[in-house]
């Protein structure tokens, strides 16, 4: 994920890295060992997984071990202004500063941005499933997600246990107390409960910017997708490790082995798309034309920068 966010930005990065401790010398090793060139292209800071004290063991067992880190993150970064949150299995097919660029789209009102769980209700899972409130038709994923921390800090939230609208850290406990046993997807339950009642807080932005295999395992449903191609990848389900999904390993595999500073398009896209002509017996393969139209524009922009 750092990889990708690393190859194809143009602007300097910071990423605020949270992980276990013991994790903490590993991220480094690894980072400091990347190329000048690219090294140069960021900055990092390292973070411990930190939940309230008071209730840090029921915040760790929530869904994942780390998954609801991302709800304290506020609370935590407390110098932050905004920032971009991204699941593990995300992989960036265009520069990051790209969807940096929605937070100057945000009204007034706006706190936060997501893209729709799913396109085709018949298949979404929280119209079918849920048992607690949720955001719009089909719910929101949170797997990439925007935040404007001060506004989160500061706002107000409206909500379904008191009269009196609560303050990001007050709500978040009693929240989960009250819900617990009706969560599934744990922290993403969560904000899907608290945009169920403060929708104007909520920026969405289109499903190729947090584009899953649910987009296509049961048929292509991205509409921007097909037209314009995928911008980020979100390898949910342990696709990039299972045969179930090719296309998602395949793009997985050639970034991770894609040597920094090689010819992009022989190393990288011209691997890719023989990889993707495989795949044509999956529903996934059979649109694996907008895997490679973005990134063939985020090739030519580093071929580019390789020239300058």
């Amino acid at each position: 994920m750092l990889k990708s966010a690393v190859l194809f930005s143009c602007r300097k990065l910071h990423f605020n890295i949270f992980a276990e401790d013991e994790l903490h010398v590993g991220f480094r090793q690894a980072l400091e060992s990347w190329p000048e060139k690219f090294r140069s292209k960021f900055n990092y800071s390292t973070h411990p997984i930190t939940f309230p004290s008071e209730n840090a063991r029921e915040w760790r067992k929530l869904f994942k071990p780390c998954a609801s880190q991302r709800l304290f993150l506020p609370l935590i970064l407390k110098d932050v202004d905004s920032l971009l949150y991204v699941d593990t299995d995300i992989l960036f097919l265009r520069p990051v500063e790209d969807i940096w660029k929605f937070l100057s789209g945000f009204n007034s009102s706006h706190v936060a941005a997501m893209a729709p769980e799913h396109e085709e209700p018949r298949i979404g899972w929280y119209n079918r499933f849920a048992r607690h409130p949720y955001y719009g038709r089909t719910g929101v994923n949170s797997g990439v997600m925007l935040m404007n921390l001060t506004r989160i800090r500061a706002k107000h939230f409206k909500n379904d246990m008191t009269a009196v609208n609560l303050k990001w850290a007050d709500l978040l406990m009693p929240l989960l107390h009250k819900y617990k046993l009706n969560i599934t997807w744990g922290d993403q339950d969560l904000l899907n409960i608290i945009f169920h009642h403060n929708p104007e807080s909520l920026f969405v932005f289109p499903c190729q910017w947090n584009y899953r295999p649910d987009h296509c395992i049961y048929g292509s449903n991205c509409n921007d997708a097909e037209q314009h191609g995928v911008y980020i990848l979100h390898g949910n389900r342990g696709v990039y490790h299972d045969d179930k999904q090719p296309v998602f390993r395949a793009i997985y595999d050639v970034i991770q082995k894609y040597p920094f500073g090689e010819d992009a398009v022989h190393g990288l896209l011209r691997p890719l798309e023989e990889k993707l002509r495989d795949a044509g017996h999956t529903y996934c393969g059979r649109v694996w034309h907008i895997f490679t139209k973005q990134l063939q524009e985020s090739v030519r922009e580093l071929q580019k920068d390789k020239i300058r």
